[in-house]
């Protein structure tokens, strides 16, 4: 990628955000729309998650990091300090690959 392509989408960003801020009070969306725009988010980061969760290098990921981050998602479920969920998170995944588990 070169600089002008870098710079063109830096540019690009920067304008949709201050767009954002300064439309803000100003436009009113339907509320229909704010409803999908609220699942379109919430959309677009459980598929992140499930991406960086289950695959690597275009491929499955194996079984132990998906259960690290369910035993991640448990605990933040259980309200747990965030410190911890890290820890219990990493520690599985490590703990089962140390078993042989890919």
């Amino acid at each position: 990628m070169n600089w002008t392509a870098v710079l063109t989408l830096a540019a690009g960003t920067y304008l949709l955000r201050v767009v954002g801020i300064v439309l803000r009070g100003r436009m009113r969306v339907p509320e229909r729309v704010e409803r999908y725009l609220d699942l379109g988010a919430t959309a677009l980061l459980v598929a992140l998650i499930a991406t960086a969760a289950l695959t690597e290098d275009g491929g499955f990921a194996g079984w132990a990091r998906p259960a690290g981050v369910l035993v991640g998602a448990v605990a933040a479920w259980r309200r747990v300090p965030f410190v911890l969920v890290v820890v219990l998170a990493a520690g599985t995944t490590a703990g089962l690959r140390v078993l042989g588990v890919p």
